[in-house]
């Protein structure tokens, strides 16, 4: 009898591990005994994925906050490349997203003989387009979420495959908002804000009491309006003492998870940018996009932008479809007004929903077929 498939992989964070939960879903289907571990989460977990370290261990942004955690990431990295040389090595490896940490570990298997997919094509249409050289000499091959990516990476000598987006496929193209209300306990009529201050610790460090602060100043104006906040499990203890600091009691709920539940029921969403920008867009959702970091890896990081917008729902429609309120724009005052105002926009929030309708239909593919044989085909390679 052949071996099984031993397949590695590495998420960084909740969206990868959502992105990677869905792949091996593919993986399993193509090959049924297939063997999977490395660095992921809960959703990853549900795929009989062997779980060395957790996903919560690289979910770190910003360069001041990875020079914080900068030796223990690097000994993980250290101590899983030994493994997956040694006596773990596996049929091949894939990185999801995480590219500061994956790249490098993908690099040095790759100089081994190891096959090493990345998936998710690191922004270099962003940001950092100096990538591009560590792409080349990390990755046999790249899973692209967004359709002008192939084409930008075959420019460079990159071999790659437009998957579509996974999220475009897990979301539908018509939410039940009354269904996700009725989950959450939560009135029909009733306005309703989801509040999102991001997955990693120092998101919530720098955004919860900001976001927090906005949603009081709303209830102030209209104190009808109930409030729901996704909490990842790691950060719920750290969120909801946060959110109780901020007056609102019965008005605002902090949820364990459920943070496509809470997109699903609201009428708006004030939102870290990121990953959940892009789940908020395919929900239809209006939304005020907002970010705060350190302040030298902000500095940092605005002078390799490449583009005018950060949010992703922006960059893909090519305009500022959404409010961005970034740094020191991202005070509660400002983002208690622009998120108000998309309640007192009705056309306005259809003419949104339509960029978004058609958004969803051009990222939605078969991804976790199209980046299974992509796989194949490296291993036959």
């Amino acid at each position: 009898m052949t071996e099984p498939r031993r397949f590695a992989l590495v998420a960084g964070e909740t969206s990868g591990d959502l992105l990677a939960g869905l792949l091996l879903q593919g993986l399993r289907q193509r090959w049924p005994t297939v063997q999977t571990g490395g660095i992921g989460g809960p959703r990853m977990a549900e795929q009989g994925f062997s779980a060395w370290w957790p996903s919560e261990k690289l979910a770190v942004r910003g360069y001041i906050e990875v020079l914080r955690h900068y030796r223990e990431i690097v000994g993980i990295r250290d101590q899983l490349r030994q493994r997956l040389l040694g006596a773990d090595r596996p049929d091949l490896f894939v990185g999801v997203d995480a590219p500061d940490f994956n790249l490098d570990l993908e690099a040095a298997l790759k100089a081994e003989g190891v096959r090493t997919v990345h998936f998710v094509c690191p922004s270099i249409w962003a940001w950092r387009p100096e990538r591009v050289d560590k792409i080349r000499r990390s990755a046999d091959h790249v899973l692209c979420i967004f359709p002008f990516e192939p084409e930008l990476l075959a420019q460079h000598g990159i071999a790659s495959t437009y998957v579509g987006h996974p999220l475009a496929n897990v979301i539908p193209l018509q939410p039940d908002r009354a269904a996700a209300r009725q989950r959450l306990g939560l009135h029909e009529d009733e306005p309703v804000v989801a509040i999102l201050p991001g997955s990693r610790t120092s998101e919530v460090q720098y955004l919860a009491r900001r976001f927090f602060d906005a949603a009081a100043l709303m209830h102030k104006v209209r104190p009808g309006l109930r409030f729901v906040v996704p909490a990842v499990p790691a950060l719920r203890e750290r969120i909801t003492q946060l959110a109780a600091a901020s007056g609102l009691s019965d008005a605002l709920t902090v949820l364990d998870g459920q943070s496509h539940a809470a997109l699903a029921a609201c009428d708006v969403t004030l939102i870290a940018s990121g990953t959940a920008t892009l789940e908020a867009a395919l929900f239809k959702r209006p939304m005020v996009i907002a970010y705060n970091m350190n302040w030298l890896s902000w500095q940092i990081m605005r002078r390799k932008q490449l583009q005018p917008w950060v949010g992703l729902p922006n960059i893909l429609c090519g305009d500022f479809v959404v409010p961005e309120l970034l740094q020191d724009a991202a005070t509660p005052e400002a983002m208690a007004r622009e998120t108000l105002a998309w309640l007192d926009a009705p056309e306005r929030c259809a003419q949104l929903q339509q960029r978004f309708t058609d958004l969803h239909h051009l990222l939605r593919r078969d991804t976790a077929q199209l980046a299974t044989d992509a796989i194949e085909k490296v291993l036959a390679g």
